[in-house]
């Protein structure tokens, strides 16, 4: 049987490196990406390399890295150019394979198993080729790792720092990967990596050799998934990429909004304005994605010391509309807590899941009322039609109007993509 070839593409500082491609005066800069001061995002998103060099780190304060680096060039996101970019560079990936699937904007895997005899036979000389036609035709740098399972080879791109081409093969990633933390390989994320810690498993080989009943014990049925992953024993395909659209179709599990407010929200009024805000962006999302959710949850992040919780609840149907998202977050929200200044809340998110297709039977509600919910389906999907010929902010709605800033927000479009998960 064919030994798999995967590579893991990695657009190394993307935002920061599309910002510097498309502004000359700041190549060569200590860059940050940040959010609005004046909105209470004022956070470091992305950094340059020389900014990273000089001590900046991402998601802290922009008064905090200033203090580091005086001469940090702050620049806001723009999520267009990112996704343009990101495109382009799986356009390119495309040229070698159909198997390339993205894993967030500036990430992708891909599979040349089957095509990689069309480019000479070598993974590493492919692998510098796309390296190099990344830098050369788009402005910035990628590091490729190749190996023969997608967790490997992300690792392999995780390594290098720059711009180059690192192997984990059968023949060394005892060397290689092994001695690495268990925390840099994916799906081991800061609370995983502590149980771990706390066991005396500190590495990668460590994983690898865990036995059945503590990782049975401490994680479930994922300890042994883990350790498959640290044995190289991954088998999970690459998906097969859409050339129209240079994206891989997924199953969506869930869609969601957060937010952190312009300011703190010290009453009803507050949080209702910006729930129907976000809840506008969710459900807009779902009709345009032909879906329906069954759950709705929302949460917070608590003014006073940024903690936070959510809460979840689940319909008696499946819906899409603007009004049923936005008054089921709001229940939650007042069934959680006090909505005072007392207890004044920085951010909000609102997710929708538990989803299923518009194109399915629906079994209504005995006591629905199912003609004034198909009529309010349909009037949200001509605002739709209406938005999406004449932008997001042509249509608002009265309760979205009673905050001058929160209505100047554009959720939907700011909406920051995410990377999508690898299980699924």
């Amino acid at each position: 049987m064919r030994e798999r070839v995967v590579m893991h593409i990695d657009m190394n500082a993307f935002y920061a490196s599309v910002a510097q491609h498309l502004d000359p005066s700041i190549r060569s800069k200590p860059v940050a990406v940040a959010g609005d001061p004046e909105r209470r995002s004022g956070i470091v998103l992305a950094k340059s390399r020389e900014a990273k060099a000089r001590g900046v780190r991402t998601a802290e304060a922009i008064w905090q890295a200033k203090q580091k680096c005086p001469d940090l060039v702050v620049v806001p996101p723009d999520y267009d150019a990112y996704k343009r970019y990101s495109k382009l560079a799986r356009m390119i990936c495309y040229e070698y394979t159909n198997q390339v699937e993205p894993f967030g904007l500036d990430e992708s895997w891909m599979d040349v198993t089957g095509s990689l005899h069309l480019f000479g036979g070598s993974p590493m000389l492919v692998a510098g080729e796309i390296s190099e036609r990344v830098k050369d035709e788009l402005g910035i740098t990628a590091s490729v790792g190749v190996s023969w399972n997608k967790v490997f080879a992300k690792l392999g791109s995780d390594t290098d720092p720059g711009d180059g081409v690192v192997a984990i093969t059968k023949g060394n990633y005892r060397d290689v990967a092994w001695p690495m933390k268990a925390s840099e390989m994916v799906y081991v994320g800061p609370a995983t990596a502590r149980k771990l810690h706390d066991a005396g498993y500190e590495t990668i080989g460590d994983l690898a050799h865990a036995g059945d009943y503590f990782l049975d014990k401490r994680f479930g049925k994922i300890g042994r998934m883990l350790r498959s992953f640290a044995r190289g024993e991954d088998q999970s395909p690459v998906r097969v990429m859409d050339p129209a659209r240079a994206d891989a179709d997924y199953a969506v599990k869930g869609i969601g909004n957060g937010l952190t407010a312009p300011r703190d929200l010290v009453c009803e009024a507050d949080v209702k304005a910006l729930v129907w805000l976000l809840s506008e962006s969710v459900s807009q999302r779902l009709r345009e994605s032909h879906l329906r959710s069954r759950t709705i949850s929302a949460g917070v992040r608590r003014a006073a010391d940024l903690t936070g919780y959510s809460r979840q609840t689940t319909l008696r149907a499946p819906t899409c509309l603007t009004s049923d998202v936005a008054n089921v977050a709001m229940d939650l929200m007042r069934a959680s807590q006090p909505l005072d200044e007392e207890h004044a809340i920085r951010a909000i998110h609102v997710r929708a899941t538990n989803l299923s297709s518009m194109l399915e039977p629906t079994q209504h509600d005995l006591f629905g009322d199912v003609e004034r919910v198909s009529k309010l389906e349909k009037l949200d999907l001509a605002i739709d039609e209406l938005r999406r010929r004449f932008g997001n902010k042509c249509v608002h709605r009265a309760v979205e109007l009673t905050d001058e800033v929160m209505s100047g927000l554009d959720v939907k479009r700011d909406n920051t993509v995410h990377p999508i998960g690898f299980l699924r």
